[in-house]
């Protein structure tokens, strides 16, 4: 039987790795950071053990948050066999590398899944559990309750694709919106009015796939037969966004992106942002 888990490290301090290092404390965990530069590391609003290397004893789960390049994962899942066998959970954090390739190297892999946070990840009540081919049932379910324990629900993919569920879903989304805005059908504060006054209310109570139950799955699938073709089928990205950020336009960071950040309180508004988005995960919750 899979023992439950307790003691957890977090490799990667970074925005994402701090986030989940505090949903593991707020769970009642044991929570290690391992840091390059333990010294810059801010201190947290609890018990967290910061460290430059990895602890002697083994502990039961292992996230890595680092930089999204394969050869540094690959390298840090080497040093964590090395040092502790097949004792932990391996998982990693990663949005956009193949898990499956991370795991085929693993001497342990039916140790190992995917463990996908959303930011922020200590806010949002959702995290993207992905199996890979070798992933145990145990394993699954020991993770899952370790979440249950954190106050967060697993979303089980049972196999890995390119995106996860989240970002396959808002990249799809995407993809049709910007090639409206590209043709001038609309322009990017049209979609994003539409998203904020319509679909995102409706959705954060009944989902996508629940509204068309009440709706009638009658009209929307005359709807699917008639609007499905008329859609921008392409595998190309559409070129307005590959050309703004060739042009150096990436958004906050310089100023300029669909919208122009010049002249306005960035970190004040992400701060309204974040406080709104707690109340209405507080009204979801009744």
């Amino acid at each position: 039987m899979e023992k439950a888990i307790r003691n957890v490290l977090v490799v990667g301090p970074g925005t994402m790795g701090r986030g989940i290092a505090n949903t593991f404390l707020r769970g009642g965990h044991a929570v290690t950071v391992m840091s390059r530069n333990p010294a810059k590391v801010q201190p947290f609003d609890g018990a967290v053990t910061v460290t430059g290397t990895l602890p002697e004893e083994a502990p039961d789960f292992v996230i890595e948050s680092i930089v999204e390049e394969m050869g540094a994962k690959h390298t840090l899942f080497e040093q964590l066999e090395t040092q502790y066998g097949g004792q932990p959970i391996l998982a990693t954090n990663t949005s956009g590398l193949p898990v499956d390739e991370m795991m085929a190297r693993l001497k342990y892999p039916e140790r190992f899944i995917g463990v996908h946070y959303l930011q922020p990840a200590d806010a949002l009540p959702l995290v993207e559990v992905i199996r890979v081919d070798s992933t145990t049932d145990a394993v699954l379910g020991v993770v899952r309750v370790a979440l249950e324990r954190n106050g967060q629900k697993a979303l089980v993919l049972n196999r890995p694709v390119p995106g996860f569920l989240l970002n396959r879903l808002q990249h799809a989304m995407m993809h049709e919106a910007l090639a409206m805005i590209e043709d001038g059908v609309c322009t990017a504060a049209d979609v994003d009015a539409c998203l904020k006054g319509a679909l995102a209310p409706r959705m954060c109570l009944t989902g996508l796939i629940e509204q068309k139950d009440l709706s009638g799955l009658q009209v929307t699938a005359a709807t699917h037969r008639n609007l499905v073709p008329d859609m921008h089928h392409t595998n190309t990205p559409v070129a307005l966004l590959q050309d703004m950020v060739k042009d150096g336009h990436l958004g906050v960071s310089t100023g300029q992106g669909f919208y122009d950040w010049r002249d306005r309180d960035v970190d004040g508004y992400k701060q309204q942002v974040a406080k709104k988005l707690q109340r209405i995960l507080d009204l979801l919750v009744e």
